[in-house]
């Protein structure tokens, strides 16, 4: 099996067409390995050269309330009262630590999205 390393846009672009051309390969075949490492090297390079940052905070709770169907007042155990919940919503009070940690742990939104430090969210 010759694979080389992703350098280039164009190395990139290269071991894209040939993961097309290996999609039906079956598993455990010379094609199936080859269709695995590449899909590593390419996994790795996008990682490295297109990274996707965490969205703010209130975005990812947004984003966790619409795919739960969940409304502002089921946020009130994670977050305080009524009046605390819309104000994080609207960005008028920032997340502590004790509802960062309970919206981690009772809604599953990732801690990095939580605690994101607001000159990161600007950028």
């Amino acid at each position: 099996m010759d694979v080389t390393p992703i350098k280039t846009k164009r190395d990139h672009a290269r071991a894209l067409r040939e993961i097309e051309r290996l999609m039906d390969a079956r598993p455990d075949t010379p094609e199936g390995d080859r269709l695995d490492v590449l899909v590593t090297l390419v996994e790795a390079w996008e990682a490295k050269h297109y990274r996707i940052g965490f969205p703010d905070p209130v975005e990812a709770i947004k984003y966790h309330m619409e795919n739960q169907a969940l409304k502002p007042k089921d946020l009130i155990p994670y977050i305080g009262s009524r009046n605390r919940v819309y104000e994080v919503l609207n960005r008028k009070r920032p997340l502590t630590l004790k509802m960062v940690w309970r919206l981690h742990q009772g809604l599953g939104i990732p801690a990095e999205s939580l605690i994101k430090a607001p000159e990161e969210q600007a950028a």
